[in-house]
């Protein structure tokens, strides 16, 4: 199962949280995470390498990156 985390807009350390928040729910199996800084890319993939993700995919769109975690 995968669930969307949107923080755009946010800044740190929002992003961070609400990805740790997702996490700890445990209800999915893959998150992605949009986010509109460079900072808060950088942050989110550490915090869910921190708490025994793996970044799977990180995709940029413009101003935006979709950062892509799985259960590792």
């Amino acid at each position: 199962m995968s669930t969307k985390v949107d923080a755009r807009g946010l800044s740190c350390p929002q992003p961070v949280l609400m990805t740790i928040d997702e996490i700890k729910a445990g209800a999915a199996s893959e998150i992605e995470i949009l986010v509109d800084t460079e900072t808060s890319k950088e942050n989110v993939s550490r915090a869910a390498t921190s708490q025994g993700w793996k970044v799977a995919n990180v995709s940029e769109e413009g101003n935006e990156y979709t950062i892509s975690i799985k259960k590792d």
